[in-house]
């Protein structure tokens, strides 16, 4: 097909999303003390970056948590009218290969996350973005990646539900692609949804299922998180 038949998915990603202004709620505290705070060991000290922070969500929970020195980047100009109060100056409408290119503002990070980033990328091209983000991090850095999760049956309403998704990964090619890039890959976690009962009902449900099956998959949800490390040396 020409290029003048090419189709932009992200001209009309703000009203595909429905960007509203988000409210930190203390559900949403607990999440990411589950999810981010507690798996990169982050304290109020550390210096933090979200690429592809959208609206700001996460940015709002720093700022909850005691973090000063943290930064939101995303490539969508329209999200910034739509970030909570009080988090303008901790975000810069930018694409990230940019920001990394012009030197990261001359900043350094201790963490990055990554939420529903990596799979808008190539592998090839995510590679390339985890060997760039490793030059504007201090020594023990960590970065917290969540994908959807092709290994588990229930992935892949979110992996083909957005038609920017270039790349599908499981535990197993995330361990690959962090080893390509020049990390390790310290531990993989699951993306718990719904409530308690809720998650409750899920873990018998696959318990079941994993005594049944042959080859059930390491993480059943239907995202995960893998927790990466820059190799010493």
């Amino acid at each position: 097909m020409a290029d003048r038949d090419a189709v932009d998915f992200y001209g009309t990603y703000a009203r595909f999303k429905d960007y509203a202004v988000p409210r930190l709620q203390a559900k949403h505290v607990a999440r990411f003390d589950r999810e981010f705070w507690e798996p990169t060991a982050c304290t109020p000290d550390k210096a933090v970056l979200e690429v592809g922070c959208g609206t700001g969500l996460f940015l709002a929970y720093l700022r909850e948590k005691g973090v000063t020195d943290f930064l939101g980047i995303d490539r969508d100009p329209a999200v910034a009218d739509h970030l909570p109060p009080g988090i303008a100056g901790n975000f810069r409408a930018i694409d990230v290969e940019a920001f990394l290119a012009g030197g990261a503002d001359g900043r350094r990070f201790d963490r990055v996350a990554l939420f529903d980033v990596l799979e808008h990328f190539t592998p090839e091209d995510g590679v390339r973005l985890l060997r760039s983000l490793a030059s504007v991090l201090n020594p023990d850095a960590r970065l917290l990646i969540k994908v959807p999760n092709m290994a588990s049956p229930w992935g892949g309403q979110f992996q083909y539900g957005d038609l920017t998704h270039k790349a599908a990964y499981n535990p197993t090619s995330m361990r690959q692609l962090a080893e390509a890039a020049g990390y390790q890959c310290t531990h993989v976690l699951p993306h718990l949804l719904g409530s308690p009962t809720r998650q409750v009902l899920d873990r018998l449900v696959h318990g079941t299922l994993g005594r049944l099956l042959m080859t059930p998959p390491e993480i059943w949800s239907a995202n995960f998180f893998a927790v990466l490390r820059t190799r010493p040396g």
